[in-house]
């Protein structure tokens, strides 16, 4: 595979889909950096301090499959511009909040307008450059903006909190505000996809699985919080949802997430594999954060300065991955990554109370290196062999397990680390959990090592042409819409 270079309009197209994801990465990351300083000003009690975050993540993975399945069916430039416009809007009015509850309600807005925002521009990248190494080139250099965004947060979040927590929340204005007209310059239209006499939305979809997944998102979230009684039934409900919502798509003309997509065994691994890498990859963050700044007493912009070198993915995805791709192919960079994580998080197993750190520097560094071997890739996986008109939701469900993931492994790793009177002994025992989760991530991920390129899906296999054949709901008016 010959790498290409991307010029011209989709290079403009490519820099602003990357602004984007760059917007929504430094969003979350300095929103961390920022709590304490939050809570001190606005006197918010732990519980509604936690509900800061955990407004977003609802919002953010409760939505995300309808937004990835509305940029299929409502046009993909349209999804993108007039969401990232709710982004900027309740992002400054975050900003402007003098109670806890108004904060609260602005973040569950910019939630929602990131799981239409980002799948939509997901699916402009994969809709928009040919499926191969073009492609490849501009998923990497995707990917490594999303997670240069969350480095670069983690130091922005402390100088400005230092200053005023509320430029946290001005200051991703500021960017949207230079993203957005260039958006409505570069990014083309994409028509709405023409629909049959007598179809029409799965709304009744729509609402069963936002329902399902905020309830599933809440019951983990709130695990280490609320009562285990409550958490079950959360839970619990979340999943009769779900069984109830495979049922309606079932028998639906057209329904929100066509069940034979997941008929791609790559397609599920992938998502698999990302929710468990995900979890990891957050949980083992937190932990190092709690260590840093409440057992060593470090301070928010030291603990930033810290944790920036595992942002040496966003160097290393769009300039050594794409030739690593080429040689080895996408299966087994993905597997190398996952075993670079355990290596990581496996070197922090025996944390010492007054480790130096040089002594940490090695696991950090290592997990740079694992997410750029393991996010692009896998973001490659997720959408490749996937029909042009369901990107949208393959984008959407790589991303729901994404934050699904990140949740379930802040919550686990935030419940056995609270369960010991001793902090230090609580972070020891809460890191098995990302050393373990990355492992498995890697045994689901390893049949992938034996398909022809490393790891490559065949365009039309899966969810692809062979099983859009085999279910005529794939073959709806618009399956051919033209590239966005």
């Amino acid at each position: 595979m010959t790498e290409e270079r991307i010029r011209g309009r989709r290079l403009g197209v490519l820099l602003v889909l990357c602004g984007a994801i760059f917007l929504e990465g430094i969003d979350v990351a300095m929103l961390n950096i920022a709590l304490p300083s939050i809570r001190a000003d606005l006197g918010l009690a732990t519980g509604e301090l936690q509900w800061v975050m955990s407004a977003y993540v609802l919002g953010y993975g409760g939505f995300m499959l309808l937004g990835g399945r509305a940029a299929d069916l409502f046009g993909r430039r349209q999804m993108f511009v007039g969401w990232l416009t709710v982004f900027l809007l309740f992002s400054g009015l975050g900003g402007l909040a003098t109670e806890g509850w108004q904060l609260i309600a602005a973040r569950f807005v910019t939630g929602v307008a990131a799981a239409f925002m980002t799948p939509a521009g997901l699916s402009v990248i994969t809709t928009g450059f040919d499926e191969g190494p073009q492609r490849d080139k501009a998923l990497l250099v995707y990917s490594g903006t999303a997670a240069g965004g969350f480095s670069v947060g983690l130091v922005a979040g402390g100088l400005l909190a230092s200053a005023d927590w509320r430029w946290v929340f001005f200051a991703p204005v500021a960017l949207a505000a230079l993203i957005l007209p260039a958006a409505l310059v570069l990014v083309p239209k994409s028509p709405r996809p023409r629909r049959a006499p007598g179809q029409r939305l799965d709304l009744a979809g729509g609402l069963l699985i936002t329902s399902a997944v905020v309830l599933l998102v809440l019951g983990v979230e709130r695990a280490a919080h609320a009562g285990t009684w409550a958490t079950a039934a959360t839970v619990a409900a979340g999943l009769v949802l779900l069984g109830v919502f495979a049922a309606v798509e079932r028998r639906a003309a057209e329904p929100l997430v066509r069940l034979g997509i997941l008929r791609s065994g790559p397609l599920r691994r992938a998502n698999a594999a990302g929710l468990l890498f995900a979890g990891a990859f957050f949980g083992f963050q937190f932990l190092v954060v709690l260590y840093l700044q409440e057992l060593r007493g470090w301070s928010t912009l030291q603990t930033s300065f810290a944790m920036i070198v595992i942002g040496i993915d966003a160097v290393l995805s769009p300039t050594v991955v794409p030739k690593l791709v080429a040689r080895f192919g996408n299966g087994r960079l993905i597997f190398g990554g996952l075993l670079l994580a355990a290596l990581s998080y496996g070197l922090f197993l025996p944390l010492g109370a007054d480790w130096s750190y040089l002594a940490m520097l090695p696991s950090l560094v290592l997990l740079g290196l694992a997410f750029a071997l393991v996010y692009g890739p896998l973001t490659i996986v997720a959408t490749e062999g996937v029909a042009e008109a369901e990107q949208g939701l393959a984008g959407g469900l790589l991303y729901t397990a994404f934050q699904f993931g990140a949740a379930l492994g802040l919550s686990a790793v935030t419940a056995v680390s609270a369960s010991f009177a001793v902090p230090l002994e609580g972070y020891r025992a809460a890191l098995l959990i990302p050393f373990a989760a990355v492992l498995v991530a890697a045994a689901v991920s390893a049949p992938g090592l034996r398909r022809p390129g490393g790891g490559r899906v065949v365009a039309g296999a899966g969810a692809g042409s062979e099983a859009a054949a085999a279910d005529p709901a794939a073959q709806a008016p618009g399956a051919a819409a033209a590239r966005s």
